[in-house]
């Protein structure tokens, strides 16, 4: 086998199990917060507390994968091309 035949089904490996991960769990952890939705802060004493919420996912703790985000754009516009008016005189 090739080299590029080798790169090239190693991508298209890569790529399908992306779109499987984006297909059966379309939401992530948020970045910032780490999916706690929240920032941890310590007081003087040193003991960890809740700080305020994550402005990044508004306190969700969850984020939109970006191939989910990609799919969701292309349906949008598919279905808002391919939607046909009904010719005039049918019901």
């Amino acid at each position: 086998m090739t080299l590029a035949l080798l790169a090239i089904a190693c991508l298209m490996l890569v790529t399908l199990g992306y779109g499987g991960l984006c297909a059966a769990s379309p939401f992530g952890d948020c970045r910032r917060c780490h999916g706690m939705g929240h920032e941890l802060t310590t007081d003087r004493k040193g003991k960890p507390k809740r700080g305020k919420d994550c402005r990044r996912c508004k306190a969700a703790g969850k984020r939109i994968r970006t191939g989910r985000w990609l799919y969701n754009r292309w349906a949008r516009i598919y279905r808002a091309g391919t939607d046909t008016p009904r010719p005039k005189g049918i019901r």
